[in-house]
């Protein structure tokens, strides 16, 4: 699958488009809405009327617990504000403004001659302020600024909002192709598992049905689920190496020779060998290294010990076992779940991490016997992705 990389440079384009045309669509919108609180009725009258000869909508009150009711009811486009009203201080109805919406300019209009308490104001998040008495043409240019400034504010904070959905949207695409991928990955290892069957007919399904139990033993350690994705396709691939063993030692119906043996013994180093230059395999190639290796030593093809082997390798040696024991083989005829289970259990501790064998022995007979029913009928249409994603068992 290719990425439509010039897919995100669209979206993008689109959001920058709108700050780029936002300024001349603002003045189809209605006009500015303006709120001014100021304790002197003449005062308000005198800039509520100048400002309407603007075509600016203007509301007046007196007081800053009604000023903050009629912003909390109406979408104004700025406020002015006495430092001085009733029942409270312009400063603070300010600042409790602009702590519920940032977005929404207050100019100060005061008739204190003090330009340190008009710079405090400012500092705290006043736009600007107007001294007392003010001209008609200050005031009016005032306000253009403030609604301007209040007009980046919106164009900014849409354009942020366009671009982060355009973000998120193309970060959807992005996990989107990258599930398809890893699909088409674990569809090409599977035709790697049908040559191997292919090739070797006596174990086939073995690598389906083997997997099938390492997920479902993984599951019951409580393995995360990333992790169990890992091991699975370590499962699936364990045997890949034998791709390399000429098809008479493969084949061959009776005891191998020792140095068909040493042969034999090389398919877990040829398997690692294909995978690990897969960046994605890397970590399943450790598997596929590991999983002869035995929990006392006595395994190959490093003789490693305990907590040396992968967890994956671990549980995957109890699965690969359980399949072994209960299948046909040309030497020996295929026996029980039970006789497998006891055979486990025999060899904890040895063979097998013991805490391992203890989660395994936990999980019934009747689970494993209905897997390896679900995978033999659905072994055709069933792929690694399948077995990795879907429930183990089906719903009774």
């Amino acid at each position: 699958m290719t990425l439509n990389l010039a897919g995100l440079e669209v979206l993008i384009g689109a959001a920058v488009s709108l700050k780029t045309n936002a300024r001349a669509d603002a003045r189809l919108h209605r006009a500015a809405r303006i709120l001014v609180v100021d304790g002197e009725a003449h005062v308000r009258a005198m800039i509520g009327a100048t400002l309407e000869s603007q075509g600016y909508q203007v509301q007046t009150t007196s007081n800053g617990s009604k000023a903050i009711e009629m912003v909390e009811e109406n979408d104004f486009d700025l406020v002015l504000t006495e430092i001085v009203i009733q029942d409270g201080n312009g400063i603070a109805l300010m600042e409790r403004i602009r702590g519920q919406q940032p977005q929404l300019p207050v100019v100060m209009v005061t008739a204190i001659h003090d330009i340190s308490v008009a710079i405090d104001s400012m500092h705290r998040g006043a736009y600007d302020y107007v001294l007392k008495p003010f001209e008609r043409e200050r005031l009016l240019g005032t306000v253009q600024r403030a609604l301007e400034y209040r007009q980046t504010l919106q164009e900014n904070h849409s354009y942020q909002q366009n671009l982060e959905m355009a973000v998120r949207a193309r970060t959807e695409l992005l996990r989107q192709a990258m599930e398809d991928i890893e699909t088409s990955y674990d569809i090409t290892l599977e035709a790697l598992g049908d040559a191997l069957d292919l090739k070797d007919s006596e174990t086939e399904g073995h690598s389906k049905r083997v997997t099938a139990y390492t997920i479902a033993l993984a599951r019951a350690m409580s393995v995360a689920s990333t992790e169990i994705k890992v091991i699975a396709r370590g499962a699936f691939l364990h045997d890949i190496g034998k791709m390399a063993l000429s098809d008479e030692i493969l084949r061959k119906p009776g005891p191998l020779t020792a140095e068909e043996q040493t042969a034999m013994r090389r398919h877990c180093a040829n398997g690692y060998d294909m995978l690990r230059k897969i960046p994605f395999l890397r970590e399943v190639a450790e598997i596929v290294f590991t999983h002869q290796e035995h929990y006392d030593g006595g395994g190959y093809p490093s003789g490693l010990r305990g907590s040396e082997i992968p967890i994956g390798a671990r549980i995957f040696a109890i699965a690969d076992a359980l399949d072994a024991i209960t299948s046909e083989r040309p030497y020996r005829k295929a026996r029980s779940f039970e006789k497998a289970r006891k055979e486990i259990q025999r060899c904890s501790g040895t063979q097998f991490d013991p805490a391992v064998v203890e989660v395994f022995l936990k999980v019934p007979i009747e689970v494993w016997q209905e897997l390896r029913t679900q995978i033999g009928e659905q072994s055709k249409r069933l792929s690694t992705f399948d077995i990795v994603n879907r429930p183990i068992l089906k719903e009774k």
